[in-house]
């Protein structure tokens, strides 16, 4: 599964997008550069049932944005990305 589809699929099953998340986290204090993964994963896993890959996905995103390693992008293997940028905005919005 690529990064955005999990991404994808956490919007599917919470409603929020991952720039809410972002939002939320930012509210919460846990968006600083010392906030370790597993405090958000907890906050993720209670508040909203995440498990833990989705859970880091959004890790990822809350501690960097919406740019990823360019390691599968253009690869044709199951973790493969279209781009070395994630679409954080909804998938109604996606152009």
């Amino acid at each position: 599964m690529s990064f955005q589809a999990y991404l994808d699929n956490i919007e599917a099953k919470t409603g929020l997008t991952p720039r809410q998340f972002m939002a939320l986290a930012r509210e919460r204090g846990l968006d600083e550069p010392s906030t370790k993964a597993g405090q958000i994963v907890e906050w993720l896993k209670e508040d909203y049932g995440l498990g833990r890959g989705h859970a880091m996905a959004l890790v990822h995103v809350i501690k960097n944005g919406d740019r990823i390693s360019d390691k599968h992008v253009g690869t044709s293997g199951s973790h493969r990305d279209e781009s070395d940028r994630l679409w954080l905005d909804g998938v109604a919005s996606r152009p």
